[in-house]
């Protein structure tokens, strides 16, 4: 059994970057946690959208079959205004507590100003452990400028059985479910998996960058 730690800059990013993996690890009795690193707030926020959002998180918990999520308190879309210096402890407190083996982050490179910060932090807080990290891409961030952002996968995770799973969770942030032919639609994740599983000889995948691989021996 494998612990491993999906970091989320915000909730909805691991049903996104990697819901079908996360299902997978469960299908083969891993122990998985989830950190959301943001939350929302007001006055950006009304307390209806975020007090839903709580329930929102909970439910897809429930779908994907998480073991433990970690909440921190940053605001949502203000990271770039948090000494960096926090981050990185916020974030290397939760990876020392849980002790995963393998680690999911956000890609580097991500539009995002949020997922750039916390996959910096991810890499402090990541840098001497053993074991893997793999960096998942997030539509409609990873992709929505592919000239800046291009992601260059070299992993690739087989959910083909769990495609439907990804979607079920991914329902479960109704918020955050748009209309096609937006890449946040239910059909466009779906396309997007399967164009992903195209590259790899599969029905459905999930891709990642190996940021990182280190063991003891071999």
């Amino acid at each position: 059994m494998a612990k491993v730690l999906v970091i989320a800059p915000h909730a909805d990013d691991e049903a996104l970057g990697c819901g079908g993996t996360i299902i997978k690890h469960k299908k083969a009795g891993d122990q998985v946690a989830v950190c959301i690193v943001t939350k929302p707030h007001s006055p950006d926020w009304s307390q209806e959208y975020i007090d839903n959002r709580i329930k929102e998180i909970q439910k897809a918990k429930e779908v994907l079959g998480v073991d433990q999520t970690f909440q921190l308190d940053f605001k949502a879309a203000q990271i770039d205004s948090v000494a960096h210096k926090d981050l990185n402890k916020a974030i290397g407190e939760v990876v020392a507590e849980f002790n995963p083996e393998i680690i999911y982050v956000p890609y580097g490179k991500d539009l995002h100003r949020d997922h750039q910060l916390v996959f910096q932090s991810c890499l402090v807080a990541c840098r001497y452990r053993l074991g893997k990290i793999l960096a998942y891409e997030t539509v409609s961030e990873t992709d929505i400028f592919p000239v800046f952002t291009k992601f260059f996968p070299n992993t690739y995770i087989d959910i083909s059985e769990e495609i439907q799973g990804k979607l079920e969770a991914m329902k479960s942030y109704s918020s955050e479910v748009k209309q096609w032919p937006h890449p946040r639609s239910l059909e466009a994740i779906k396309i997007s998996a399967q164009k992903r599983g195209s590259e790899a000889g599969l029905d459905y995948a999930e891709a990642f960058v190996l940021i990182k691989s280190t063991t003891k021996s071999l």
